[in-house]
């Protein structure tokens, strides 16, 4: 299947990074908005609106990257050849959108940074095997519709204008939530390049409706959409392992035939949906599947989950790409849950499914950052992860402390496989 329009063009996984990266910017065409510091409890945001700056900040300096050009493709590669890349990731730290005390914080995104600096894992060490995409035009309004309903879309924008005035905005929404406007590989090759969008805030819990649990716009979701529509990938198997269920996404595909949710959980979790029997509905019946893991879950668990579930419903369900919503809040030292994932559970997750998405579809596969709170765990595995990508040992036994690990619940992990496993007939 041809993923590319013209030649010249990066890889499928830079283009959903791109549209992943800058949903954000320049969306209320033609000025910019940037939001510094919006905060939502009850419904309630406060911020400080400033017009006419840039999206994002810059963070690391890249050797490799692909900017927005003046030609027919809106895409010009600098320095570098697609078919080196072995990751393609995009940076949208959102740094104007912070409150230090809030768990997702402006400090996440630039942590993960600084680890894969640290740990050379940037194009200024990597060359061309690793690229940074930069400058890239906005997602649409139109992109931002395909899953957010026009009203929610069309209110948060004239809650911005009112709060440029007010310094208010109300927006209904449960949980703690920010809001801010900051926030080719050739089409012959048959090894592309995995993508990873760092990206904040996170996406999976936003509704159709509006925002929810940190969360604004659906980042995998849009991601999913464009997919569809701008490179006729009609099947799209999306896995979620963050530690709280992905409501949001669950909600925007539950009778979906063409797109397959695949989620694990801790059973119990914020915001307590994701059951057993959510399995979809109407035509889509069957393509969602969640999967609540009890608390003290770990490695051992997120290994047999793979084999025995993540694996035979990606078989089955022949998606044309793969799209993770890549939660690091799963870790034991992660201060909002109870699982206990480790650097190697991370590594583990990488390493495999971007195999499979390998072996069925043709390695499209691209990841988005969601959660992760502990600023230690989340980028050390997401870097982690990178090494993964690139087929190189993991440095898992460095961070990792056996010594913080209990014994996993095995009977109820394994109660819990084996009926998601009848509910899926797999």
């Amino acid at each position: 299947m041809d993923l590319l329009s013209v030649p010249s063009s990066p890889s499928l996984a830079g283009n959903v990074l791109f549209l992943a990266r800058q949903r954000f910017c320049n969306w209320r065409s033609p000025e910019r908005l940037h939001l510094d510091a919006i905060f939502a409890t009850d419904g309630i945001l406060y911020k400080n609106l400033r017009r006419g700056r840039g999206c994002f900040s810059k963070t690391t300096e890249a050797s490799s990257s692909f900017s927005n050009g003046t030609g027919e493709s809106p895409y010009i590669l600098v320095n570098t050849k697609p078919s080196d890349a072995r990751i393609i990731y995009a940076v949208a730290p959102a740094m104007g959108h912070n409150q230090e005390a809030h768990p997702e914080s402006h400090f996440r995104v630039p942590a993960i940074v600084q680890a894969l600096d640290k740990l050379e894992l940037t194009p200024k060490f990597r060359g061309s095997k690793v690229i940074e995409l930069q400058n890239f035009r906005p997602a649409s309004v139109d992109d931002i519709t395909s899953v957010h309903t026009q009203s929610y879309v069309s209110g948060l924008e004239k809650a911005m204008d009112q709060a440029s005035k007010d310094g208010l905005i109300f927006i209904e929404g449960s949980g703690p939530t920010y809001a801010t406007v900051e926030v080719a590989e050739s089409k012959n090759s048959r090894d592309p390049p995995t993508g990873f969008a760092l990206i904040r805030p996170p996406g999976h819990h936003a509704i159709p409706k509006g925002p929810m649990g940190f969360c604004v716009f659906g980042n995998i979701a849009i991601a999913a959409r464009y997919a569809q529509r701008a490179h006729g990938l009609k099947r799209v198997f999306i896995i979620d392992f963050d530690v709280h269920h992905g409501n949001g996404t669950n909600d925007a595909f539950y009778e979906d035939p063409d797109i397959f949710f695949l989620s694990t959980h801790q059973d119990g979790s914020y915001p307590g949906t994701g059951k057993f029997d959510e399995i979809g509905r109407g035509d889509g019946e069957g393509t969602t599947l969640n999967l609540p893991l009890p608390g003290g879950s770990g490695d051992t668990a997120m290994r047999t989950v793979f084999d025995e579930v993540i694996v035979p419903c990606a078989q089955r369900f022949k998606p044309d790409i793969i799209l993770v919503s890549a939660g690091y809040d799963a870790h034991a030292l992660d201060p909002l849950a109870s699982l206990q994932f480790t650097t190697g559970t991370y590594y583990m997750l990488a390493s495999s499914i971007q195999q499979l998405a390998k072996d069925i579809c043709g390695g499209r596969c691209v990841f988005f950052l969601e959660g992760g709170y502990n600023l230690d765990s989340l980028s050390y595995s997401v870097a982690d992860s990178f090494r993964a990508f690139l087929k190189e040992p993991s440095l898992a036994p460095t961070f990792d402390n056996p010594a913080m690990l209990y014994e996993e619940p095995s009977m109820k992990v394994k109660q819990a496989i084996q009926r998601v496993k009848h509910l899926h007939s797999l």
